[in-house]
């Protein structure tokens, strides 16, 4: 049994999702949201470094996953993830725990089974966007067994830790491979 924590870092909504997995199965623990609030950004980052230590805290997990940095449209939205990313990442790596990173289309490939979650024929970027999240959500939900769909932040950060989870089932499979073919060669 392995304690997963994933992260979904936001400089107003930092998902997160605790998840246990044992062999190849996953199911949730908690999640959440870590709201901030306020025009300064120093109290925000604050908000997200103390909450992601309490979860730290309180689940104790044993490997955490969190985001990759996406280039955004916007430097100054760029930089306030940035700084979001930072105090979350600050947080774990205080307790000493290892911190793995995936981007964006891992996560979806993962959760959905494609790197780019089903565009559906809608006249708004935003319109796509936000059909790409309520499908992860979905999936989420499915994958876990939940009564109903988390919220979007932290159904992002179950997703994140659910790609950690079939990550390691996988890499423990190819694992197992090359020392079994070790020791033939042997």
């Amino acid at each position: 049994m392995t304690i997963l924590l994933g992260i979904d870092p936001g400089s107003r909504h930092t998902g997160y999702g605790v998840i246990e997995q044992v062999g190849n199965r996953s199911r949730a623990l908690a999640f959440g949201t870590i709201s901030t609030s306020g025009a300064e950004m120093a109290p925000r980052l604050g908000t997200i470094f103390a909450g992601l230590c309490e979860v730290m805290s309180a689940h104790r997990p044993e490997e955490v996953s969190i985001e990759k940095v996406f280039m955004a449209r916007n430097p100054d939205s760029a930089l306030k993830l940035g700084q979001a990313r930072g105090a979350a990442l600050t947080a774990v790596v205080q307790s000493g725990v290892p911190v793995f990173e995936y981007s964006a289309r891992q996560v979806k490939q993962a959760v959905v089974g494609r790197g780019g979650a089903e565009k559906m024929q809608m006249s708004s970027i935003c319109c796509i966007f936000s059909a790409e999240k309520v499908q992860v959500a979905e999936m989420v939900k499915h994958l876990l067994g939940l009564e109903k769909r988390p919220q979007e932040d932290a159904a992002d950060a179950l997703a994140i830790a659910l790609c950690h989870a079939h990550t390691r089932v996988s890499l423990a499979r190819m694992g197992g491979a090359t020392s079994v073919r070790r020791r033939r060669i042997r």
